[in-house]
């Protein structure tokens, strides 16, 4: 089968699998195809016998599991637990009874991205000000069990897995707001990639942060070319390019320069460059100082 073909053909099984959702049709798989054709370049191809999906785009390779493009969207909608039953809702509910209650995870639910992005730099004022809301609506045990059906985060991370970058403490948010994803050296990967197009199509948040931090051990060995136990060398493959970009042993540049390359390595994904397009969703930058609490926006 030809490339394009075969890329058509993934991309319709994938919006017919997203129907109860999106009322998908071969139209919306064509959009989705268009969107992607630019940064996917001429290199669609079908690895034979892997049952693999690959898109090489701008400075890496992605890989997607045909089984998760042709039938993930329905497997989530089935193990997602929420009790609705309703594929459209996806968990984003609670249900009582016969009645569905909608949960909006802020008080005051972000009407549009800019206003989600302030949310979180708000928070994140609070926090580095050592106020943090006296009795935070979203973080008790009342929270606790009105998100226990379903959830409705404003926000999505992809955040380093470092200890000290507690995404939810560091923008003074609470159960249920942010939906994120962690990583050593923040970068994407197609799990990466596949959960926060849920966060983001499926789920509803408005803003999508990468967010890295100073002083991050997975960027400063990777920029030493430093001998590591394991496999956790294989993390050097996707932070070397910013690192190549950045000058010789400036490791913070190196740093802002990752989450440049994580922004614009999420950006090729159909799914996010559509919700972009249509004024759903910002997808932003930011590193975290360890020494000061205080988050600084990367354009």
């Amino acid at each position: 089968m030809p490339r394009t073909a075969f890329a058509r053909s993934a991309l319709t099984q994938f919006a017919s699998a997203f129907e109860g959702n999106f009322k998908a049709t071969e139209p919306l798989a064509e959009q989705l195809l268009n969107v992607a054709r630019p940064r996917m370049m001429s290199t669609v191809a079908r690895t034979e016998g892997s049952g693999l999906l690959r898109m090489m785009g701008p400075g890496s390779a992605m890989l997607a599991q045909r089984s998760t493009v042709l039938g993930g969207a329905s497997a989530i909608a089935k193990s997602c637990g929420c009790p609705c039953g309703r594929v459209a809702c996806m968990g984003a509910c609670s249900t009582t009874g016969a009645s569905v209650r909608h949960l909006h995870a802020h008080p005051n639910p972000p009407s549009d991205p800019e206003q989600a992005l302030e949310y979180l730099r708000e928070g994140n004022k609070r926090f580095v000000s050592n106020k943090p809301h006296d009795q935070h609506p979203t973080r008790n045990l009342d929270r606790v069990k009105a998100t226990a059906g379903g959830q409705k985060p404003f926000a999505a991370f992809l955040s380093c897995a470092d200890s000290r970058v507690p995404v939810e403490i560091i923008f003074d948010q609470g159960f249920g707001d942010v939906f994120v994803t962690r990583v050593a050296g923040n970068i994407v990967t197609n799990e990466i990639t596949a959960s926060l197009e849920f966060g983001t199509a499926v789920l509803g948040s408005k803003v999508l942060m990468v967010l890295g931090h100073s002083a991050c051990g997975a960027v400063a060995a990777t920029m030493a070319g430093a001998a590591v136990p394991g496999v956790i060398s294989s993390l050097y493959y996707s932070i070397s390019p910013a690192c190549k970009k950045a000058k010789a042993g400036d490791v913070d540049a190196a740093i802002a320069e990752n989450v440049r390359v994580q922004m614009e390595q999420l950006k090729v994904s159909p799914v996010l460059q559509g919700l972009v397009k249509e004024g759903k969703l910002k997808i932003v930058g930011g590193v975290y100082d360890l020494a000061t609490g205080k988050v600084t926006e990367i354009a």
